[in-house]
Formats: structure tokens, C-alpha cells, sequence
């Protein structure tokens, strides 16, 4: 079931809890006349907006302008729900876009807290329009590399939550809110509200995390920092820093390519949890493919290290990585290329998943794609082999010139057991199957696949 919701905060209220008392300076967009009872002359349409101006001191659903949050000046944007259920019409729309294009002159991300139930009937395909707007303007800032957030109130369904809403880089969500592009009474009378829930939406990786309105502008301040909001002026980032060696048994290199293959294995070796904590002081984790997919064994997100520097990172935990886990990498991928922001990759898997769920998901499409998204980036990528490095499914994330590799690790283009197989080698001959394979880490470094051993 779906937890309760909080109870529901003003456009301002919604301001405040993000700023803090830290000031902010609100803007209007240029006056714009609209015909009586708007441009439907839909009958009543002026004094219901007269009555919600009243009841909520607002001319419009959306409030914006500058504030600081954390450290960082940002744009917000808040939606009025109290006036006429945060519906966007055309003068929401004057708002919207004029809050995106304050982002884009001024090179601040924009932060919109969104509450709304869609486009506004009353001005009929003139607000469904306001959309198209808003999209645009949207992609604006994304292409000039500015992050946006979006923290998704109760309710937040129909165009606001399939624009400003889904279309952020990253999506937060007070917990029981309602999330959903079917609102409450267009939605199948027998449809699971679980799956219109903030909740229900984070596990079908819709959302990147449900944070308590007490932990809002912590969260959103960090996520400000990770994402690389910084002036136009700083210079570009350096590379990731390689990790440190995690405290592994075995001393030394693998003797043989069986022995290789055994450390990578082995249950006791450090697997990518333990790397991330000690690499990052804070982490924020992306969540979801936002193809309803999500893969708990491929962790990705956005960190800060103990100097400040903010780091992507896209980690394989030991298991097949599914079609979703490689789209949820591709997704990291391209928003840190387009935020100037470096990405690690930790390698760590014994191939892409191959059950028929993975082919049907489309296991080669996610994969192909990943290997796109690290092909085309111009931020560095730098990549750690810390285990099992599994054909395709690996390479898929790693770095080409920029891949090292720890004493725990191999990488080969198949594993030597189904190596074997397909040579019609018995069992007993694998482990020289993986000799010839050179899968070792030592073996990596001379062939030119890794550029080091890190120990």
C-alpha cells in the first residue's frame, strides 16, 4: 500500500523548506491579457480564477525565482496546487518558460517542486500546447549544461509529472505522494494505487529516491554539489582519481589464468560497495532505467569526494548485469558528459544476463547503447577492473585507454569454462584454456588492455 501523504504545502511553503530562511527573490514574466473567461470563453472561467486567487494570495499555479539552497543559487519554480489544482495554462506557461530561460541566462540549475493535477480544461488544446513549451525550454538548459531537479509533491500527474516532472535529471519524491501521468480519476477503476505512488514509482525506477520532507534540503544541497552546479568560468574537470586497492588475501599477481579466475570469484574478495565507500564521502544514488526496469546489481549515481571534487559512478556488484542496469548506465553516463562532470566505472561482472527476460528486454539494444554512451563522452572515463570481467557484458563499461585493473581481476573475452566447452575440451583442460585465454591482470597490462595494476 501506498504511505500517506504529508500534508499538502503551499508553492511557497514548498520555497521555504528548500531556502531556509536564506532569502528569496521572486520574478513575473511580461503581463499578458487574456480574452474574458480565457481563450475558450470557457463560461465562469474568470471568477474561478478570481476565487482561487483569493483563497491562495497567488495570481498563477507557479511561483518562481532565485534562492540559495545549500550553498548554491539556484532557480526554483513551486507550484500552487490550491489554485485551480496546479493546472497549467497558458499564463503557467509564460511562468514556466520564463523560469527556464532565468536558469539559462543566469547559468543556475533550476529546481522545480511540482504539484499539479495537468493541463487546465478550461483553456483546452491552448494549455495542452503550454507543454510543448515547457519541453522546449527544458532542452534548452539541458543543452547548455545545466542540471535540473525535480521534487515531485502530492499529487504531481498528467503533463506537469510527463514534463517538468519525469523530464528532470533527477527526480526526488516526498513520500505518499501521488506520481503518476493518469490522475486519480481517470485511472482504471481497479488499478493498484501502489503503482501511482511515489513509492510504487521508485521501485519501477521512476524515481530516484523518496526523501522526507525534513531531509529535502539537505538532499537537494548535495545533489546540487554532485551534480557540478559551478560558474561558468571554473575549468573543466580532471579525470576520476583511480580508487585505492581494497585489503584483498592473496598476496601477490595469479600465477595462473585458473588462479586468476579463482580470486575473481572468490566470495571473500572486495566487491564495489566496499570501493565506493571508501572512495566518496557522499553518495547519491540514481535509480532506474526510466524504462520500468531497474537492476540492483549495477549501482550508479553521482558523488563527492573528501576534496569536493563530484564524481559519476557506475559500479557492477559481481552478477549478470540486465537490460536495465546497462540503460540506468548509459542514462549516468550522458548526464555526466552533458554536466562536465568525470565518470568511474568498476567492472565487476561475469557477463550481461542471458535468461530469455534479458533477451526480451533487450539485452544487445542496452548494451550497444552503453558502449555508445561511453564512446561518445568528452568527460574522462576512467575505469577499475575489480573482478570478474565477463566478455561484452564488461567491456560495455569500460574505458577504452583509461581501464586499470586490480590483483583480484581478469578480463577475457570469454569465460574458460564455456571456452572449453566450445573447443570440446574436457573439464580437466580449463584451466589451461584459461592460460591461453591471458585473462590475468599482468597479462591485461602487456597486451595494452590495462593500463596498470592496482595494488
Amino acid at each position: 500500500m501506498p504511505a500517506e501523504p504529508a500534508p499538502r504545502m503551499t508553492a511557497r511553503e514548498a520555497i521555504a523548506l528548500l531556502t531556509d530562511g536564506a532569502g528569496f527573490t521572486e520574478h513575473r514574466p511580461p503581463p499578458r491579457t487574456l480574452p474574458p473567461d480565457g481563450p475558450l470563453g470557457w463560461a465562469g472561467y474568470d471568477a474561478a480564477r478570481e476565487r482561487a486567487a483569493e483563497r491562495t494570495g497567488e495570481e498563477e499555479s507557479v511561483v518562481y525565482g532565485t534562492g540559495v539552497v545549500g550553498d548554491r543559487e539556484s532557480v526554483l519554480l513551486s507550484f500552487e496546487f490550491g489554485f485551480l489544482g496546479g493546472s497549467l495554462g497558458q499564463l503557467t506557461g509564460d511562468r514556466l518558460e520564463a523560469a527556464y530561460e532565468l536558469a539559462l541566462s543566469r547559468r543556475l540549475p533550476l529546481l522545480a517542486l511540482v504539484a499539479t493535477g495537468g493541463s487546465r480544461m478550461q483553456e483546452g488544446m491552448v494549455a495542452l500546447t503550454q507543454l510543448q513549451r515547457v519541453a522546449a525550454a527544458s532542452t534548452r538548459l539541458r543543452a547548455a549544461g545545466l542540471p535540473q531537479i525535480a521534487v515531485v509533491r502530492d499529487p504531481t500527474t498528467g503533463g506537469g509529472w510527463a514534463t517538468v516532472g519525469a523530464g528532470a535529471d533527477v527526480v526526488l519524491a516526498l513520500p505518499g505522494a501521488q506520481v503518476g501521468f493518469a490522475g486519480s480519476r481517470v485511472r482504471p477503476p481497479d488499478a493498484d494505487p501502489y503503482a501511482y505512488g511515489a513509492e510504487g514509482q521508485f521501485a519501477a525506477g521512476q524515481v530516484d529516491a523518496v526523501v522526507p520532507a525534513g531531509e529535502l534540503r539537505g538532499t537537494v544541497g548535495r545533489w546540487l554539489r554532485a551534480l557540478g552546479a559551478r560558474e561558468a568560468h571554473e575549468a573543466p574537470r580532471a579525470a576520476a582519481p583511480l580508487p585505492r586497492a581494497q585489503p584483498s588475501s592473496p598476496a601477490g599477481l595469479p600465477a595462473s589464468g585458473r588462479e586468476a579466475v579463482e580470486r575473481a570469484r572468490s566470495p571473500q574478495r572486495p566487491r564495489a560497495e566496499a570501493y565506493l565507500a571508501d572512495y566518496f564521502t557522499v553518495r547519491l544514488p540514481l535509480h532506474g532505467d526510466r524504462c520500468g526496469g531497474t537492476d540492483p546489481g549495477l549501482l550508479t549515481g553521482f558523488g563527492l569526494r573528501a576534496d569536493g571534487q563530484p564524481v559519476a559512478y557506475v559500479a557492477q556488484c559481481g552478477t549478470p548485469t540486465r537490460p536495465a542496469g546497462y540503460r540506468a548506465a548509459a542514462r549516468t553516463i550522458r548526464l555526466a558528459d552533458r554536466l562536465g562532470v568525470p565518470v568511474l566505472t568498476l567492472v565487476d561482472t561475469p557477463g550481461a544476463a542471458n535468461d530469455a527476460e534479458a533477451e526480451r528486454a533487450g539485452t544487445g539494444a542496452a548494451i550497444a547503447d552503453t558502449f555508445a554512451a561511453i564512446a561518445a563522452a568528452r568527460v574522462p572515463v576512467t575505469t577499475l577492473v575489480i573482478g570478474e570481467g565477463g566478455s561484452g557484458g564488461a567491456l560495455a563499461l569500460a574505458a577504452p585507454g583509461n581501464t586499470h585493473v586490480t590483483a583480484d581481476s581478469y578480463f577475457s573475452v570469454i569465460a574458460p569454462e564455456p571456452a572449453a566447452a566450445i573447443l570440446k575440451r574436457p573439464p580437466a583442460e580449463t584451466g589451461a584454456t584459461a592460460d591461453q585465454l591471458r585473462l590475468r591482470p599482468q597479462d591485461l597490462v602487456e597486451l595494452g588492455i590495462a593500463r596498470s595494476i592496482v595494488r
